[in-house]
C-alpha cells in the first residue's frame, strides 16, 4: 500500500462528494483505490456504487458474525474502486466512533489490505468531532496523511481549525500529518480570501479550490461521480488537479 489518505469535514460540507471524485479520479490514472466510509449514515460510496447504499461492516458483523467474508463488505465500485462502509450503531443507542472501530478490527482480521493490496485508501472521516472511534484513522496508525474539505463558512472553518489541532496532537505522537485544505467553495462573499486567511490561524495551505458547479447535483442526481456521468464536465479537470497534488504531495514528503 502506498498512500494511506483520512479525509476529514464537517457534516454536510461535501466531503464525501469530494472523496469519491477524488477516488474516481485516481481510480482514472490507474491506481487501485479503497475507499473507507467511516460516518454511521454510510452514504460514502453511494456515487461509486450507482447510488446504492452497500451492506456496512457493523451490519454484517450483526448478520453473519464468525462467518464474515470479504466480499460481505467490500464492493467493487466504478473504476474498480473498493467501496467499504463502517456503518454505525441504531440512531441513539450506542457509540458511533465504537462502530468505526470494530469495522477497522474486522477489515484487519480478514487481511483486507493484503488481499486486495490498494496502492491507496481513503478514509472518508465526519470531522464534526475528533474523538473516540472518529480519531481511528489518525491515532490508530491507519491514516499517514490528512486532508480537510472546507468552506468559508465561519462553522465550517472552525471544525476545520480543531481538526487541525488534533492532528497536530497526534502527529507530536509520529501519527498522521495535515497535508493541507480542499476549499470547497459554497459562493459566499470574499470566500477564498477568507479561507487564506483563516489557513494562517490553522497552520496549513489551500491544496485545492473546488467551484461551485451545478454539474455535481447533476451527477449525483444521476447516481455517480462526474467522470461517469457528465462527459464534458469541467469539474472533472478539477478533481484531476486535486489527484495530481495529492499525488505530487508524496515527493514532497519523502
Amino acid at each position: 500500500m502506498k498512500r494511506k489518505i483520512a479525509i476529514y469535514g464537517k457534516g454536510g460540507i461535501g466531503k464525501s462528494t469530494t472523496t469519491s471524485n477524488l477516488s474516481a479520479a485516481l481510480a482514472g490514472k490507474n491506481y487501485r483505490v479503497m475507499q473507507i466510509g467511516c460516518d454511521p449514515k454510510a452514504d460514502s460510496t453511494k456515487n461509486l456504487m450507482g447510488g446504492r447504499r452497500i451492506p456496512t461492516v457493523l451490519e454484517q458483523i450483526k448478520e453473519k458474525g464468525e462467518d464474515i467474508r470479504l466480499e460481505d463488505i467490500v464492493f467493487e465500485g466504478y473504476g474498480g474502486v473498493l467501496c467499504v462502509e463502517s456503518g454505525g450503531p441504531t440512531p441513539g443507542v450506542g457509540c458511533a466512533g465504537r462502530g468505526i472501530i470494530s469495522a477497522f478490527e474486522q477489515l484487519e482480521s480478514l487481511h483486507a489490505f493484503q488481499v486486495y493490496e490498494p496502492d491507496i485508501v481513503i478514509y472518508d472521516v465526519l470531522g464534526d468531532v475528533v474523538c473516540g472511534g472518529f480519531a481511528m484513522p489518525i491515532r490508530g496508525g491507519y491514516a499517514r496523511e490528512v486532508y480537510i474539505v472546507s468552506s468559508g463558512e465561519m462553522m465550517s472553518l472552525y471544525a476545520a481549525n480543531n481538526i487541525a489541532t488534533a492532528i497536530r496532537g497526534f502527529g507530536r505522537r509520529g501519527y498522521a500529518r495535515l497535508q493541507g485544505l480542499i476549499l470547497n467553495a459554497k459562493n459566499i462573499e470574499n470566500e477564498e480570501a477568507i479561507v487564506n486567511e483563516a489557513l494562517k490561524e490553522i497552520g496549513t495551505q489551500m491544496v485545492q479550490y473546488v467551484p461551485r458547479s451545478p454539474d455535481i447535483q447533476a451527477a449525483e442526481a444521476k447516481g455517480g461521480t462526474v467522470f461517469e456521468t457528465l462527459e464534458d464536465s469541467p469539474m472533472k479537470e478539477v478533481y484531476n488537479a486535486l489527484a495530481d497534488k495529492i499525488l505530487a504531495m508524496e515527493e514532497r514528503n519523502e
